[in-house]
């Protein structure tokens, strides 16, 4: 029952997040994801030898992230991947454990230094300084319950929006300086090849962050009830 009501919470926070999509309550969220799209090219640079020059994302749920060196496969493959990964890794740390806080903490940090670092725009100065202050805020000041919870609408979301996003890149024709459309001139592979791969591990990926999410908690609880059950005997 405990296991059936973990997955029925993780779902109805799916639902709410898919009905309120368009709304400005999920916007935010939104821009973070894309926060981490840029970021995700970014680190992908430097992990394979080269630098992040600068990092810029708008209102209208765009950016870009200007780098220098490394592997441009790799780095133009980082973007939807790694804000699905950020995404997963987000959920399961606030499913799995019990350092709610301490993740805002360290998000919003993060998202700061980064911001001071390479942001290139006012918008994204605002942004990435705001929410991450909000974040380290949440953290410092609010229970772990609330933090878990804030945490994994913010998983779940950045899943959510890997897939759709990529849809939407690879349907529109116009846009010739999508993540797909760079890799087809790298690889000469297609774009729509790159663009079915992506959705294809995005909604695998997907489902198991959500599988794992709720097991985990469930067996975690489950855990702590042995254990005081065996005290208390």
């Amino acid at each position: 029952m405990e296991l059936f009501k973990r997955y029925i919470a993780l779902l109805l926070i799916f639902i709410a997040i898919v009905l309120l999509w368009n709304t400005v309550v999920i916007y935010p969220l939104k821009i973070f994801v894309v926060f981490m799209h840029e970021v995700s090219h970014g680190l992908a640079a430097i992990a394979t030898g080269g630098s992040i020059v600068e990092i810029e994302i708008n209102r209208h749920q765009g950016g870009h992230a200007l780098t220098r060196g490394g592997s441009r496969f790799w780095t133009l493959s980082a973007g939807y991947l790694g804000s699905l990964l950020w995404g997963g890794v987000i959920l399961l740390l606030a499913a799995r454990t019990h350092f709610g806080k301490v993740v805002s903490v360290f998000i919003g940090i993060g998202m700061v230094a980064i911001t001071i670092g390479f942001g290139s725009d006012m918008f994204t100065y605002l942004f990435g300084i705001g929410f991450g202050v909000v974040l380290i805020l949440l953290g410092l000041f609010l229970p772990e319950s609330v933090n878990d919870w804030i945490l994994r609408i913010i998983g779940v979301t950045s899943c959510l929006y890997a897939i759709l996003d990529i849809k939407s890149d690879v349907l529109d024709r116009s846009n010739l300086r999508s993540d797909a459309r760079m890799l087809e001139e790298v690889t000469s592979l297609p774009t729509l090849f790159w663009g079915i791969l992506w959705i294809v591990i995005a909604v695998g990926l997907t489902l198991w962050f959500l599988y794992i999410a709720g097991k985990s908690s469930d067996s975690t609880n489950a855990e702590s009830t042995d254990s005081t059950a065996t005290e208390m005997d």
